[in-house]
Order: C-alpha cells, then sequence, then structure tokens
C-alpha cells in the first residue's frame, strides 16, 4: 500500500511540478504570478485530446504509439508556447511599469478569457480519450507501476533536468538569470530584456502544455475548467519550493504531489483537495520563502 501510494504520488506531483515551473519563471523575471498559466495547462490537455484524436482516426497515417506521442507533445507545446507568447506581449508588457495590480487584474481577466473560449469552442461537457497505452504495470515490490506513469515520470526528469542545463549553461539561459537580477542593468549591456520575458512565457507555456498532455493520458478526461484548480496546487507547489527558484519548484511539486496522495489514502479522500491549501497556509506562516528560497530586502 505505501509503495504504492509513493509511486501514485509521485507521478502526480511530477505534473505538479512541470505546472509549478511556468509560475516560478515568470516570477522570477517580473516578480509576477501569472494566473493564467492554469489555463494554458488546460489547453494543452485539449489539444492533447484533438492531436491524438486525429492520429489515431480511421484513415489516418499507420505510424507507432510513440510517434504519436512525440508528435502530440510537440504540437501541444509548441501552440502553447506560442499563445504564451501572445498572452505577454497584449496583456503583460503594456503593464510593466504599471502599478503591480493592474497586472495581477489582466491575469485574472486572461484566465477567465481562456476559459469560456474554450467553453464556447469545445463545448461544457468532459471530454474523454480512449486508453492509447497500453495497461498493463509493471509489479514493484508488491505494487504496480504502470507504463503511463512511467512515462510521467521520465517525460518530467527529462524536461526539468533540460531547462535546469538551459539555464546553466545556454547563453540565453544566462540573460534570463541576470534579467531576474536587474533588468535595467541587463539592458544596459546589451541584453534584449523584451526577447527574454517572452521566451520565459513561452517555455513556461510549453512545459504547462506537457503536463496537460500527460494528465490527459493518464486519467482520459478534460474539462475547460480543470485548469483553475491545478493552477492553484501548482502555485502552492512554486510557493512550497520557493517561488522564483526553479530546483525548488521541482520539489515543492513532487512533495505537494507525495502529501495529497498519501493524506487522500491514509486520512480521507473527500479532502484531497484541501491538503494542497493546508501545505500552503502552514508555509506562508512557517517559512513564506519557502524550501529554496531566500529572504529578500525591498530597496527603498
Amino acid at each position: 500500500m505505501f509503495i504504492q501510494q509513493l509511486i501514485n504520488g509521485l507521478a502526480l506531483g511530477a505534473i505538479y511540478a512541470l505546472i509549478a515551473l511556468g509560475y516560478t519563471m515568470v516570477y522570477g523575471i517580473l516578480q509576477l504570478i501569472n494566473f493564467a498559466h492554469g489555463e494554458v495547462y488546460m489547453l494543452g490537455a485539449y489539444l492533447a485530446i484533438i492531436v491524438m484524436g486525429l492520429l489515431t482516426s480511421p484513415g489516418a497515417p499507420e505510424i507507432g504509439m510513440a510517434a504519436k506521442l512525440i508528435i502530440t507533445l510537440i504540437l501541444s507545446a509548441g501552440f502553447c508556447a506560442a499563445y504564451g507568447a501572445v498572452i505577454e506581449r497584449t496583456a503583460y508588457r503594456p503593464l510593466r511599469k504599471a502599478a503591480k495590480l493592474a497586472p495581477l487584474i489582466s491575469a485574472v481577466g486572461m484566465s477567465i478569457i481562456l476559459q469560456n473560449f474554450v467553453m464556447l469552442a469545445q463545448g461544457k461537457e468532459y471530454k474523454n480519450l480512449p486508453p492509447v497505452v497500453p495497461s498493463d504495470g509493471i509489479a514493484l515490490f508488491g505494487a504496480t507501476v504502470s507504463p503511463l506513469q512511467i512515462l510521467i515520470l521520465a517525460v518530467s526528469l527529462l524536461v526539468m533536468g533540460g531547462l535546469q542545463l538551459f539555464v546553466v549553461r545556454t547563453k540565453l539561459g544566462k540573460a534570463m538569470r541576470a534579467t531576474s537580477q536587474d533588468r535595467i542593468m541587463a539592458g544596459l549591456v546589451g541584453i534584449n530584456v523584451n526577447q527574454v520575458i517572452s521566451v520565459t512565457f513561452m517555455i513556461g507555456s510549453s512545459l504547462a502544455a506537457v503536463a496537460g498532455v500527460l494528465v490527459t493520458l493518464y486519467y482520459g478526461v478534460v474539462h475547460f475548467f480543470m485548469g483553475y484548480l491545478a493552477g492553484l496546487k501548482a502555485f502552492t507547489a512554486a510557493v512550497l519550493g520557493g517561488i522564483g527558484s526553479i530546483p525548488g519548484a521541482m520539489v515543492g511539486g513532487v512533495l505537494l504531489g507525495l502529501i495529497e496522495n498519501f493524506g487522500a489514502s491514509y486520512i480521507s479522500g473527500v479532502y484531497k483537495d484541501a491538503f494542497a491549501f493546508l501545505v500552503l497556509i502552514i508555509t506562508l506562516i512557517a517559512r513564506p520563502s519557502g524550501l529554496f528560497g531566500q529572504k529578500t530586502i525591498d530597496k527603498v
């Protein structure tokens, strides 16, 4: 029982970590919580059903399931990355020098717009995706690890590791870190700040899309309102790990998935969603900067 819940919690936590990375990257540069991020995750989930449905429909080209999954991930991530760039350009960039409350209101507005757009385009009903990955699991210490759980963990680890290397090793990653520390000085030394911020939104949105695809494959159902709760939980994971810290978002997501899963299994499944917000409250009271966050001093 314990091993099975541990495996389930790790798979769920990996999803939260992917979404939380988008929150923490945007906050690290703009000091802004992108509350429309959960809806980008929802959009990625819908795209998974649309693309996978086209690839598995009668008359579609005969290609392997691995190729179909890769195509679905690439198309969903690419579309959501472009959408993230549009959000940044239209909703946030014009308000960059405005009072801090204005971009937050704009973010909430973008969230509501996307929710209603998807509801009108796809309907209020739940959309289902038939199982496309074999369900036969692998026995491990009395527990069963499904192929989808292995896929979720493998893709999440690969994406998160690649993101960390990108931020640390590449020229653009260094530009992102410099912009995060001081946007004005970064611009003075020749960094295109607008481009860096746009790329940050694109990367965060593509990670949310990957999470949406994996969740759709795992649960087989999507809904236009699914991004709201998942976004709040991913935000909790980012705060738990230390908002603005990429390793913190990864660890926070995994911890939140474990806490939620073990709480639902050993305490009560009725309060499954409440555990995430209890973690948020405790973190804000005991350690507002999170596990990996650093205390900052406001400059006068």
